[in-house]
């Protein structure tokens, strides 16, 4: 009998990696849709669950990153309590675990409006959830961020930071009181500008920050993500997955090429290419077997470019050479 364990390193050792230099996403099967904004934790059983934009927060749980996925339901059932519109429609789910509980951060909104809020939930088995409302970080018309695309980071020391934005002035970081899951009243006032691309729209959002050694890494989707079926952008203005890099959480970042990331740099993670198209809405999670995985849903151009055929993608992320490379 073949074990679990050697048919995982066989999905590791097969990489498949395009004449360009950028990979295909690895093996998936069971439910492999349905992954918008895709995040992903290890319970401790061995069991992943995926959550992604969508059904209240669609959950799906296998055996391996791989799969196969099934679908369990939605993490919060009834929809948020933040009374905003898009209440019953939430996105971009963020969960984490911090000591013995695990924490989930969504957004409420509607499509290219600031009337934003990011909500929160605890739960102490990943698949159980009590919502909490409100994080503390809302938006409104006039602001120069949109709260949405939450992603919570912790450092080696326990200091927390939320990290969220979308177009407008791109991404935004706040901390987190240290005995806290959301942020104070106030503190966007005191949010600090991360990530900023002064052209065009500044299609910049989902930021998610991610330490590896002493450094620190802030990836990020730029581009037009959705209704790709319906408004194809231009060659190169699809949503792709970028990368910049700073010794502290904090910033300031810069790209591969040194060019600060507050006014227009960064490096190229994962760009569409052949029949991968828009990749993004991505986060990264460290597996105690693969080692730092990047998540995120993407475009199969031999199926179609509807948001709701948008596929869930992983990858391992090699740093040897300082910079994250996906394989």
């Amino acid at each position: 009998m073949v074990s679990f364990t050697a048919v995982l390193s066989v999905l590791v050792a097969t990489t498949v990696v395009n004449v360009a230099g950028y990979a295909f996403p690895r093996a998936c099967s069971g439910i492999c849709g349905n992954a918008h904004d895709s995040s992903v934790i290890r319970r401790s059983d061995g069991t992943y669950i995926r959550y992604a934009t969508g059904a209240k927060i669609a959950m799906h749980i296998a055996p391996s990153i791989a799969g196969p996925w099934e679908f369990v339901g939605a993490a919060i059932p009834r929809g948020s309590r933040i009374n905003l519109k898009g209440r019953d429609d939430l996105w971009a789910p963020d969960v984490s675990r911090v000591g013995a509980n695990y924490y989930l951060y969504y957004s409420v909104s509607s499509f290219g409006v600031q009337q934003s809020a990011i909500g929160w939930a605890t739960s102490s088995d990943g698949l159980r959830w009590t919502d909490r409302g409100s994080a503390g970080i809302t938006s409104r018309q006039g602001d120069n961020f949109n709260a949405i695309d939450a992603q919570l980071f912790v450092d080696d020391s326990g200091a927390k930071y939320m990290n969220f934005g979308s177009f407008w002035a791109d991404l935004h970081q706040v901390r987190i009181p240290d005995s806290a899951f959301s942020a104070s009243a106030g503190a966007t006032r005191n949010a600090q500008q991360t990530i900023f691309d002064p052209a065009g729209e500044h299609a910049v959002e989902a930021a998610f920050l991610y330490q590896h050694g002493d450094s620190y890494f802030m990836f990020f989707s730029k581009g037009s993500c959705c209704a790709l079926d319906k408004n194809r952008p231009a060659p190169g203005k699809e949503y792709r997955i970028m990368v910049c890099k700073a010794s502290s959480p904090q910033g300031p970042f810069r790209d591969r090429s040194g060019r600060s990331c507050a006014d227009g740099g960064g490096t190229v993670v994962l760009p569409s290419h052949d029949w991968l198209y828009a990749p993004g809405g991505q986060s990264v999670y460290k597996d105690a077997e693969l080692g730092p995985v990047l998540v995120y849903h993407y475009v199969d151009t031999r199926i179609g470019y509807s948001d709701g055929q948008k596929k869930f993608g992983w990858n391992t992320l090699d740093f040897s050479s300082g910079w994250p490379v996906a394989e």
